[in-house]
């Protein structure tokens, strides 16, 4: 009489589906006989075989290409044409002048480093001379853009207050700013700086000498002729003027305010149109192809 064992389970990896067994017949040995009377059997129930149909259509067309196309366009004209994010060390330059405080070996900050050694090495004679003569102390500094203050005036006012907090130690500084993407300057200083140099030349130096000569990328000039006027001017002597702005004046190649509204309404067009056809256009394929099922 045979026996019926159901085999365990070796491992769940070998045994996933449920549907499949497995029976396995052994007859009862034979006292008079030294092997099985009856050879083994062995019944197996074959495996079901499942069939998988993929949940998503393949994206193989070239109309489906085609919008991913449109979509990557619409992306890098959108980023090209919106407005730029500052970040913390983006243009930080002006923040680091006020904090490292006036230069103790020299009277020149040339942040945006148009300066050449030549001209720093002429102010340092020419300063420190101004300095032993008549005790008057004046320090120049180049920035590259300000983002902090509207103009060159309120960044200076600001470097002298920094620099110079109480009135007895800012009464004889001054302090002279030339912003090179602006192309404009600015003079500030304390009571008895102001009185020495006065404000015809002060306004002459601001509206001559540093924005004339730093359209044309005169830097140099532009600077070291600014020196030679506020030292001429403490000294009492004869002004040496500054150049003509109307001789040396260019004609702006900015865009008017109406152009750039102009132009900015026709890149939103440009681009909102995109956005809706690449995003837009795509669903409602899908939303056809599900429907038809």
């Amino acid at each position: 009489m045979g026996t019926i064992f159901a085999p365990h389970t070796l491992s769940p990896l070998f045994n996933i589906k449920a549907s499949t067994s497995k029976f396995l017949v052994f007859p009862q040995p034979n006292s008079n006989s030294n092997f099985y009377s009856k050879p083994m059997i062995s019944c197996l129930k074959k495996n079901q075989t499942l069939s998988l149909k993929p949940s998503w259509p393949a994206c193989t067309s070239w109309l489906t290409h085609a919008h991913h196309g449109l979509a990557a366009l619409a992306i890098s004209l959108a980023l090209s044409f919106s407005p730029l994010l500052h970040t913390g060390n983006a243009l930080a330059s002006e923040f680091d002048v006020l904090n490292e405080g006036p230069p103790k070996e020299s009277y020149v900050v040339d942040d945006a480093g148009v300066l050449s050694r030549v001209t720093k090495s002429d102010l340092k004679r020419l300063l420190s001379d101004l300095e032993t003569r008549k005790n008057f102390h004046i320090n120049f500094i180049t920035v590259r853009k300000l983002t902090s203050k509207a103009d060159a005036f309120e960044y200076a006012d600001q470097v002298l207050e920094r620099w110079y907090p109480s009135v007895e130690e800012g009464n004889n500084k001054g302090i002279v700013v030339l912003v090179t993407s602006q192309k404009e300057g600015a003079v500030s200083g304390g009571p008895a700086f102001v009185q020495a140099v006065g404000e015809n030349i002060l306004d002459a130096t601001v509206s001559e000498n540093l924005p004339v000569l730093a359209t044309d990328e005169k830097y140099n000039e532009a600077i070291y002729s600014t020196a030679k006027r506020l030292v001429a001017a403490i000294d009492g002597l004869a002004d040496p003027g500054g150049p003509s702005f109307k001789d040396n004046k260019r004609e702006s190649n900015y865009k008017s305010k109406e152009e750039t509204e102009e132009k900015r309404g026709q890149f939103s067009l440009v681009v909102g149109g995109l956005l809706v056809i690449a995003f837009v256009v795509p669903m409602a394929q899908y939303y056809a192809y599900v429907s038809k099922k």
